[in-house]
């Protein structure tokens, strides 16, 4: 399996609406409306980094990442997802691949961390981990992950952009 990871093109769009619908279909803790979270952000600028992961020109996969903004007002902190990967491609290792290339593209754009909401024994394998300073408060303590690149984390309560709250 040869998996390209790259940035997304206009080309794209309609593909990434449809997997990550598809990707998001049967699990049971989803909102699904993750495919609208991606287009909201896309819409009103706030989608920093959106990668796709492809095999053999199919879209297989695609990782999303926004600008968080914190009750302190420090700025270089984006939130991880939607991360989606076609349900019968899950567990080859294609989000592994996405959420490397995120972490990276942040590091190279001198973000100063990353948080995102998701299960913490996917996530911990990146760097993630729950932090009793940096909280999103509407949520279990532990799906409310963080990774700080500079190993400075603020005391603040994190906002997600209101792209998050899209259902259309």
């Amino acid at each position: 399996m040869n998996i390209v990871i790259r940035n997304e093109q206009n080309s794209d769009i309609e593909a990434i609406f449809a997997l990550t619908e598809r990707a998001f279909s049967t699990m049971s803790y989803s909102s699904h409306t993750e495919q609208f979270i991606v287009n909201a952000l896309r819409d009103t600028g706030k989608l920093s980094i959106s990668l796709v992961a492809l095999e053999d020109d199919q879209l297989v996969g695609h990782i999303a990442v926004s600008p968080v903004q914190l009750s302190n007002d420090e700025l270089g902190w984006y939130a991880g997802g939607p991360l989606s990967v076609l349900p019968e491609k899950q567990n080859m290792k294609i989000g592994t691949k996405l959420v490397f290339a995120a972490i990276e593209q942040l590091k190279k754009m001198q973000a100063k961390g990353c948080v995102l909401v998701g299960d913490p024994n996917y996530y911990q394998r990146f760097g993630f981990k729950p932090s009793s300073d940096l909280i999103y408060p509407d949520l279990p303590a532990e799906y409310f992950q963080v990774l700080a690149f500079n190993e400075v984390i603020p005391k603040a309560t994190v906002q997600f952009d209101p792209a998050f709250l899209a259902t259309s």
